[in-house]
């Protein structure tokens, strides 16, 4: 068909029009669809009881889905969050002790980390264990994955009498800290806060990815 190079018409001239009977159909506006590579992803990591979940739903609210992993009886949540304007897909793992796998939760956490691209991974820790919990947090930074450690659970912490020097180990690991009790609802809005200003600030082009994951193959 020939164009009559019309301004008023065309589709191709006008993003806006479309055809009535469809446009029942879009859920939004052509304009307002959001390119699912242009949102950020964020894993949650962590041993088993350190209150991940909560932290998880903390973060998602009730925009969450269930699903086993391919080929395992292995469940893991999904979630979308929109944290100051920023729309966050985050994915939580199963509980694992270490990226050297025994259990096929471990395994499922392993592939996840391995083969999806994250521009984040949250590190949930229990402030009571730090010690014991810090090894995994060396192994996920030692991967070349991004790493920000949320160390949970420190109103028990501080009955046990335990101090935990946050800025100081923050400027040790180099990497960002956030103190927390996520099951009293404190420390969720700073952990969002450094969420964002994380994944905002940082270049993840994709040379910079095809980098890390070459990276992370290698180690293992």
């Amino acid at each position: 068909m020939e164009c009559h190079k019309c301004s008023s018409n065309c589709s191709s001239r006008s993003p806006g029009f479309f055809p009535k009977f469809l446009r029942k159909y879009l859920k939004k506006p052509l304009e307002t669809v959001t390119e699912p590579d242009k949102i950020h992803k964020i894993a949650l990591v962590g041993m088993p009881n350190v209150g991940k979940s909560v932290v998880f739903n903390g973060l998602t609210g009730t925009y969450v889905t269930v699903s086993n992993y391919p080929g395992t009886t292995v469940e893991v949540s999904r979630g979308e969050a929109r944290l100051g304007g920023t729309p966050i897909a985050i994915v939580d793992t199963p509980g694992m002790y270490s990226l050297i796998p025994i259990t096929e939760e471990e395994k499922v956490s392993r592939d996840l980390l391995m083969n999806e691209s994250f521009d984040l991974v949250v590190h949930v820790v229990d402030a009571k264990n730090l010690s014991r919990m810090l090894p995994l947090t060396f192994q996920l930074m030692e991967t070349g994955l991004p790493v920000l450690l949320a160390i949970n659970m420190m109103d028990e912490a501080k009955q046990l009498g335990l101090d935990i020097e946050a800025e100081d180990l923050e400027t040790k690991l180099g990497i960002p800290i956030v103190t927390m009790a996520a099951a009293l609802n404190q420390g969720l809005r700073h952990l969002k806060a450094r969420i964002v200003d994380y994944v905002e600030s940082r270049d993840l082009s994709a040379t910079h990815r095809e980098g890390y994951l070459q990276n992370r193959v290698s180690i293992f």
